[in-house]
Parts: C-alpha cells; structure tokens; sequence
C-alpha cells in the first residue's frame, strides 16, 4: 500500500510538472540533486524545502500536492487519476513480464525451439556435444538439472552452466554469467548474447534452461518439460548403459506418466503462477482452486503409494518436485497460491 501511494504521488508530480495551469511542479531528474552539495570546500545542506515543497523542519511532507493542488483541482480527481495511472502502468508491465489474456490470467509464452536429440538428424546422440545454460533460483532449470543428475551426466557428456539472476547487468531478462562460470560458447556476458550468436536479431524472451548444440551452433530447445524427456532418454554414446542411470520415463509406466503430467502442470507448476500473476480477482480465484485440486489430488495419492506413479521415482515426481519444495517458502507467501493461509508443511 506504502508503495502503491508513493508511485502515485510521483506520478501526479509528472503530470503536474508538465501541465500549465495555476501551478506547476517539476518533474522528477533521472538524477536528482544530493542533499549535500560542496561550495568551495565547505559543505552545503540543500533546503527541504527546495527538494520536499515543505517546512525546513526536518520531516519530509512529499510534494505537498494534495495541499496545493486541491486548491484548484478537486482531492477526488487527484487521487482517482492517481490510481489509474498506477494501475494503467503495473497492468502495462504485468503484461510484459508476465503475458495475460483477456481475462486477466497469466498466458505462459510459447516457444518455436523443437529440436529433438537423438530423434532429429540435426541433433545426433553424442556425448560432449551439448551444453545446457541453467539458473538455480528457477523451478524449470531446477528440473533439468535434477534430470542430470538422476541420470549421472557429467560435464564430460553434456555440459551445463549456472547462472546468475541480476537484471540490473543484463541487457534483457535477468540471466548473466558469474566471474567462475563462464559462457563456452562465445564467451558472452549474459543469456541474451547467447540467443543473439545462435539466432541473429531474436526477439523473443530469453529464457533459463536452454539446451543448445555447441557443434551445430543451433537452439535445440528452451523447455524444460521437452529437455528433462530428452536427458532422461539419449544414451550420449554410452550405448551399452555401462553408467547406470535412473530410468525416470519406462515403458512400463508411459500411460500413467503422461496422465499424471496433464494435471500436475496446469494445477500446480502453473497454476502457482497463474495465482501470482493474475491481475482480476476472477483469475486468481480460478488459479487459487486449481492449486487446491492439485494438492489435494497429491495428498490421496501419496497417502496410499510412495511415489506419483507407484514405487518408483520417475519423470512425474521430478516435475513436480520443484514446485512443492518452493511451495511454503515461495508461492504461498507471495503469490498467495491457493490462498492466503495455505502451507504444505
């Protein structure tokens, strides 16, 4: 709430700044003045009153928009054309960062990367080959790389690199290359070069994972779900299985698999960030039931077997994984997924 009157109050001192009325308010600096400035040698305390509009008393009192301006502007229509310009504006960004449909719920973004390793004559099943750029904070890299090691891959058969969330270095999305970690295939600063080199002038969202084909120079694929079924099927030469490696998709249990999937990913994986990225009430009610199904369908079936699947560990257990573990500490507390009070524990 402190953060919603603040922004309003900066965006009516922009307006007023810019309207020639009765009164006028400068707009913000990029760079606004410091409080201490230096004549000489001696330093200088630049007036709150110059900066704040207030009395030299020591207490910030803001712009003093709403004791001025209402003299000539209506408090109503301050403050009503305040909130709509905060909510025209976190709308706009919401819908950058985190796609909508029409009726406020978060659309995930699709991606045209569907290469297939082993199954595509372009991308051939071979160790050494390919590298996968993961981020640690994330859900979806949090898969792949626990399909790595389920699998026993090592850097010897497919590379990975960890990367760092810090948007403020990035030239676009939020994943950069620590100073111990670096990038193997054109030494690049960020994951947005890394598209650049491979797909000259892209334009889309730079996404963690990526799996890419350092010797075809080629995006193989940008989905987890499509990435973790890759690793847990290429043999990466080891033909004979002389490296044993969990089988996270048998035959056996491909049915059961799939079926489990279809609901695991739109009620929970998803539905967590269709309940902190709604933007109308109505979306997040949805996505807050969904979230509730989903859990509860977990509960009676790992109260009577060990596993989603039955005795055994498989795909289905490792995608779900991610999202349980952040549940407590992450989607419910600030995405408020399935409610306020609720707690996996």
């Amino acid at each position: 709430m402190v953060l919603r009157v603040v922004a309003s109050i900066l965006v009516v001192g922009v307006a007023a700044g810019t309207c020639h009325g009765a009164f006028h308010i400068s707009s913000p600096r990029a760079h606004p003045p410091p409080l201490l400035t230096r004549t000489g040698t001696r330093p200088c305390r630049v007036p709150s009153t110059v900066l704040f509009g207030g009395r030299d008393d020591g207490v910030d009192k803001g712009f003093n928009l709403l004791e001025n301006a209402s003299k000539v502007v209506p408090q109503g229509a301050i403050v009503a054309t305040a909130k709509e310009s905060w909510k025209f504006i976190w709308k706009r960004m919401m819908a950058e960062l985190a796609p909508q449909d029409k009726s406020g719920s978060y659309a995930r973004p699709k991606y045209s990367f569907n290469g297939k390793i082993g199954e595509d004559a372009a991308f051939p099943d071979e160790a050494g080959r390919y590298h996968v750029y993961l981020g640690n904070p994330c859900p979806w890299c949090h898969r792949v790389r626990l399909a790595l090691a389920l699998r026993s891959m090592d850097k010897s058969e497919i590379g990975f690199t960890i990367l760092v969330d810090d948007p403020v270095k990035a030239s676009r999305g939020g994943w950069v290359f620590g100073a111990t970690d670096r990038d193997p295939l054109a030494n690049c600063r960020d994951l947005r070069e890394v598209y650049d080199a491979l797909v000259p002038g892209f334009t889309g969202r730079c996404t963690a994972p990526l799996l890419v084909d350092l010797k075809g120079r080629k995006i193989v694929s940008n989905e987890s779900s499509d990435i973790v079924r890759m690793l847990g099927k290429i043999t990466l030469g080891d033909s004979s299985n002389k490296k044993e490696r969990r089988e996270l998709y048998p035959d056996s249990l491909v049915t059961q698999i799939e079926e489990t999937n279809a609901w695991v990913y739109p009620l929970l994986n998803n539905g967590v960030y269709r309940c902190g990225f709604s933007t109308t009430q109505t979306a997040y009610d949805a996505a807050s039931a969904d979230v509730r199904k989903g859990l509860q369908q977990c509960q009676d079936i790992l109260s009577q077997q060990p596993y989603l699947c039955g005795n055994s560990f498989t795909e289905a257990d490792l995608r779900l994984l991610p999202t349980v573990l952040r549940f407590d500490g992450a989607y419910a507390p600030l995405f408020k997924a399935g409610g306020t009070h609720l707690r996996i524990r």
